[in-house]
């Protein structure tokens, strides 16, 4: 199960969002050579990758920032920013571009501190944006449970696009990091479950004040909860293959 879209289109252009996607892209193949040598790549993480021993002796606190923009892979990449611009644009309409900006810092400094918590004494450097795009996703399970996902399903060699409300997407995304979280030794490499997890909690509780201000339970009840717009419309692909006939 893989999202691949949403029928929310927001009302202004995301200029953060994809400010965000093209900082995040530009910073990864930047520094694509430090694969390349283990002792260079762990240096560098050492000064901007999040270290939860070293916040816990006292020092570190700059990783809490710079590791939201280093990515461990071009696959860790990708399905971070595919999920910040399926979801990103439409909280982004909701909190202007600033309060978009400082959100999404927020949420991913959040996330941050939940993993250290997590694993206080853990030496294994942590990068990546899905903190703050999880607290994304939970600003918009609040604001648009109802909206539509399309989401791509691999059933062996089945391939399918399913519409399916937000709410149960987001919903199901959420279990899998509890349970993970649950299952996963804290002090190993891996994924950070709980900051992802503590992400989307945050960015929730950073969502009320903007749901109350549009009615709370009002405004769910107004739209059903649904966006407060007509939801995007797509249309499937033809093919000019043309088809011969059965004789």
């Amino acid at each position: 199960m893989f999202p691949i879209r949403d029928h929310n289109p927001s009302g202004r252009t995301p200029f953060v969002t994809y400010a965000l996607i093209a900082a995040n892209i530009a910073i990864y193949f930047a520094t694509w050579e430090l694969s390349q040598s283990p002792r260079a790549l762990l240096a560098f993480y050492a000064d901007f990758a999040l270290v939860p021993a070293f916040l816990s002796d006292g020092y570190g606190f700059s990783g809490l920032v710079t590791s939201m923009f280093l990515h461990g892979g071009l696959l860790h990449l990708g399905g971070n920013m595919l999920f910040l611009f399926i979801f990103g644009d439409n909280i982004e309409d909701e909190l202007g571009h600033l309060g978009f900006a400082l959100f999404y810092l927020a949420a991913g400094v959040g996330a941050g501190l939940v993993h250290v918590f997590s694993a206080p004494y853990s030496v294994v450097p942590t990068v990546g944006a899905s903190g703050a795009i999880a607290g994304v996703m939970g600003g918009y399970l609040l604001l648009f449970p109802r909206a539509r996902v399309d989401i791509l399903i691999f059933l062996v060699v089945i391939i399918r696009i399913l519409p399916i409300p937000a709410w149960l997407m987001l919903a199901l995304w959420f279990g899998m990091q509890v349970l993970g979280g649950w299952g996963a030794a804290p002090d190993e490499g891996g994924v950070a479950y709980w900051a992802h997890a503590g992400g989307f909690v945050i960015g929730l509780l950073l969502t009320v004040p903007i749901w109350l201000r549009q009615g709370g339970p009002r405004f769910w009840r107004r739209h059903h909860g649904h966006p407060p717009h007509r939801p995007a419309r797509y249309q499937r692909a033809t093919t000019r293959i043309p088809r011969i006939p059965r004789r």
